[in-house]
């Protein structure tokens, strides 16, 4: 039956079925509240009759922000109930691009969640889009309220009809140059990828719980949470706020965890605080205590249940994924873009290959096209860019496969390795090319790094720029450069002389969303790092005196 029903109709199912089974948990002021598949439908229905009677045309886009919540799931089922078009706003996004993305699309409504800065979000907002408040603090009044609204109208009976290739969604890539470009995905598209992600991570007997923290205006977690949960029957856990990850985790021990590499690497963190690496791995050789030191750190983590522990977005360092696997913590890597709709492969239990991001699923075409190009094709991938028919056509190849843009390679036994990202593959002033994905992942190996950029482009020789985690910007100066350039001097040592790092750029500041230095989905933005930072390792580039150069 799932695969003949779209999410909503899902949805409809499962509360009809399994009306008073607890389906999401929201955390309020540190008490759970706990909504049933049969209250989530019936305020979805509610809010959906409610749009109507705005009178929002059908086919409208509806654009959602704020935290994840149990009403962010809500509101975006409502889309769907009432045949509009969600559209996902990042929480933490520049105001030009708020600006942007709700003209483009042409938002009829948004719903307002929690957020910090909400009163900058609310002045990029066009005067005839209709607001509603979501009903949690610090949410500012709009014109209408969600608890108001679904109190005035009955459920809507049946969902608005809709054709397989309509909409269903437009998910805004944040980008790391230029505006969003809105992805189309369709219903096809979706199901196509759902039932494709559930046959692949079926759901165990004793049932799936999440926790929903990774922005749901990225595909990923849209997908891999908000859709994929209604097909599983699966619990879903909301963050209060993301300062208390680490303790959530441990109250909700999720038996699938999503999570990007610096949220694993941030983990690492906490691990060493508590068990420094020597004495770590002095535990680990002691038969009798290495068992009982994994169950420990584990349980300690929230991950004791854990069978599914994903990771995406950027490649996670090799050093990362062997330090969680010596402590029973298989993390499996995968791959996907939001034009495939996060559909292209992934490791599994059982099928698991450091380094790698996995084998292609079944029904994901692969092939490796000029220049090394990963190029993907199968009926979840996007129609194409909204209001865009040049970037579209760009998207695709002659004979139709999708440019992913990043280059790969894969072995002899079908896994996938991604080697670079074609536009961020430089020229030094050498005239060399420098692919510096790699390079990165082999100098991550040291924990003081929060983040990094390998840049060369102008330059005679590339230069590691980094910002250092909390802890490390806490030691002493020599210390943090003796360890930086003995990491240096060990990944040079297996470069060719034109790749070789010639030194290191110590930012003061961590990069944040904020500073324009990451994108909302935690991704280096390497044109503002090369802007930003150019003329200081210009300047750099001509002391010969030291390896290392700390931001004034």
């Amino acid at each position: 039956m799932s695969e003949t029903l779209n999410p909503v109709q899902m949805l409809l199912h499962r509360a009809q079925t399994t009306p008073n089974t607890p389906y999401l948990h929201q955390p309020r002021k540190g008490v759970w509240q706990t909504y049933t598949w049969a209250e989530v439908a019936e305020q979805s229905r509610r809010m959906a009759a409610a749009l109507q009677a705005l009178g929002v045309p059908a086919g409208s886009a509806i654009a959602i922000t704020g935290m994840n919540t149990a009403h962010w799931f809500m509101a975006d089922f409502a889309a769907g109930i009432g045949g509009y078009v969600g559209v996902g706003l990042y929480p933490k996004q520049s105001e030009d691009a708020v600006r942007f993305i709700v003209e483009h699309c042409e938002a009829k409504v948004v719903f307002v969640g929690p957020m910090p800065d909400v009163d900058s979000f609310m002045s990029c907002l066009p005067k005839d889009v209709i607001r509603i408040a979501l009903p949690y603090p610090g949410v500012p009044a709009c014109e209408h309220n969600w608890d108001d609204l679904i109190a005035k109208h009955a459920p809507l009976a049946q969902p608005a009809p809709r054709q397989p290739d309509d909409p269903w969604s437009l998910i805004y890539t944040s980008g790391t140059t230029g505006n969003p470009k809105g992805v189309i995905v369709t219903e096809r598209n979706l199901m196509f990828t759902i039932a494709g992600a559930v046959k692949a991570m079926p759901a165990r007997p004793e049932g799936e719980h999440f926790l929903s923290y990774l922005p749901l205006a990225h595909a990923f977690e849209r997908g891999a949470v908000e859709s994929v949960s209604v097909y599983l029957g699966a619990q879903v856990w909301f963050l209060e706020n993301l300062e208390k990850l680490g303790d959530t985790l441990k109250e909700v021990r999720p038996t699938r965890f999503y999570g990007v590499p610096l949220v694993w690497t941030r983990i690492q963190g906490q691990i060493l605080k508590q068990l420094p690496q020597k004495k770590l791995d002095k535990l680990l050789k002691i038969p009798l205590l290495s068992g009982y030191i994994k169950k420990k750190v584990r349980k300690g983590l929230g991950l004791d249940r854990c069978w599914l522990r994903v990771s995406g977005a950027a490649p996670l360092p090799v050093p990362v994924l062997n330090f969680y696997s010596k402590l029973g913590i298989d993390i499996y890597q995968g791959y996907g873009m939001t034009e495939n709709s996060i559909y292209a492969s992934v490791n599994l239990p059982g099928a698991n290959r450091i380094g790698s991001v996995g084998k292609p699923y079944a029904d994901s075409l692969m092939r490796i096209g000029d220049g090394g190009e990963i190029q993907n094709k199968h009926p979840g991938v996007t129609p194409g860019y909204y209001k865009d028919p040049q970037k579209t056509a760009e998207l695709f190849t002659p004979d139709g496969w999708l440019h992913t843009g990043d280059v790969g390679r894969l072995d002899q036994d079908g896994y996938l390795y991604i080697t670079g990202r074609v536009k961020e593959i430089f020229k030094t002033l050498k005239g060399k090319y420098v692919t510096p994905a790699p390079i990165e992942g082999a100098f991550s190996s040291n924990n003081d790094i929060d983040q990094m950029c390998l840049v060369g482009s102008g330059l005679f020789q590339p230069i590691m720029v980094l910002s250092l985690t909390p802890d490390a910007a806490k030691k002493p100066r020599e210390v943090v450069e003796k360890e930086l350039v003995a990491t240096m001097e060990q990944v040079n040592a297996a470069l060719e002389a034109h790749e070789a790092i010639a030194k290191i750029y110590i930012c003061k500041d961590a990069w944040t969303i904020d500073n324009n230095l990451m994108t909302p989905t935690m991704k280096v933005r390497r044109n503002e790092v090369e802007k930003r930072f150019g003329d200081a390792l210009h300047a750099c580039e001509n002391r010969r005196d030291v390896k290392v150069v700390w931001e004034a």
